[in-house]
Order: C-alpha cells, then structure tokens, then sequence
C-alpha cells in the first residue's frame, strides 16, 4: 500500500551531502495530506514524512548560506 508514514530517525551517517537512514521506528501512518503538509512545515528534526513508494531513505542536505548585501 503506497501512503504516508511519519518515522522517528534512530540512527544515520552522512556521506558527502546525503544522509542516510540507517534505523526508523514507525510512529503512525497518515492518511490526512493536510497533515503531511503541517508535518513536514512544523515537523521535529528526527521525525520524518515518508513515502513508503521509496524503497531507501536519502536525504539530500542543503548547505544554506545568507546574503550580506550588496557593497
């Protein structure tokens, strides 16, 4: 069944800009797409919205940097 599942990250390791999910505990499925939408805007750091489509979970890390302004 492809749906939504909110997961507890346990463990991982970052290899160059991904991390990988090495160990999840499942903390509910989630049937409702405005809460997915309200997970994944105001979700936890170790909590994760997943696809359960995917077979892996790789987590591209976006390395954000601020703006000075101009000289």
């Amino acid at each position: 069944m492809n749906q939504f599942v909110l997961l507890k990250v346990l463990n991982y390791h970052t290899e160059n800009d991904k991390r990988y999910i090495d160990d999840v505990a499942v903390v509910k499925p989630i049937n409702d797409p405005k809460e997915v939408t309200q997970l994944l805007v105001n979700g936890k750091p170790d909590d994760l919205v997943y696809h359960t489509k995917n077979d892996k979970i790789i987590i591209k890390i976006k390395n954000i940097r601020g703006f000075r302004g101009f000289a």
